[in-house]
């Protein structure tokens, strides 16, 4: 009996023992360090309604994104294109057509990270996730998902890798504020 008392009191002390702190332990810790750090300056920043417009002759694309403190994310996204042809020897633009089924309003969530999005071997960065489907005729359809490189976002701006659409440097630069697509 003594032995079983015993055994059962020793069980249960290094049941204590095992817990330790009940402070979470990363497998990474470097990287949660730079992640709640990135979320502490840019996470208000990213808060509210951001636009981007990119018109040239064969293509007309804007993009509205709403992103929301608890992590939700809405956005609306027009897009058209048009092919140069040409017709009886002189060349034409045809008519715009929509890009289906890669336009319409959709909602999904987002988060900033300290990230490597080619696995343990890659070189970590600043990461914005974007998950999003479309809504309404083209449900089903994801709007995004991916992990893109983040660059910064301030009062004015907010700057990430593109993906469908690249500035000349290879990054995508919105605004702040409500906009309606120019065209």
């Amino acid at each position: 009996m003594k032995q079983a008392k015993f055994l059962l009191l020793l069980i249960v002390v290094l049941a204590f023992a095992s817990c330790g702190s009940d402070e979470p332990r990363y497998a990474d810790p470097e990287a949660h360090e730079k992640t709640v750090k990135l979320n502490e300056q840019y996470g208000p920043l990213m808060v509210g309604t951001w636009h981007y417009e990119n018109i040239s002759d064969t293509q007309r694309y804007f993009e509205r994104l709403t992103f929301q403190a608890d992590g939700t994310l809405t956005g609306m996204r027009k897009w058209q294109t048009r092919k140069l042809v040409t017709i009886d020897g002189e060349q034409r633009y045809t008519d715009w057509e929509n890009v289906e089924p890669l336009e319409g309003t959709f909602s999904g969530t987002w988060k900033l990270s300290y990230y490597s999005p080619e696995g343990e071997n890659g070189e970590k960065r600043n990461c914005l996730f974007l998950n999003a489907q479309y809504e309404g005729a083209n449900s089903g359809h994801m709007a995004y998902s991916n992990i893109a490189t983040f660059d910064y976002a301030d009062e004015t701006t907010f700057r990430f890798e593109g993906f469908y659409f690249k500035d000349k440097d290879g990054w995508i630069t919105f605004l702040r504020g409500e906009a309606e697509p120019g065209f």
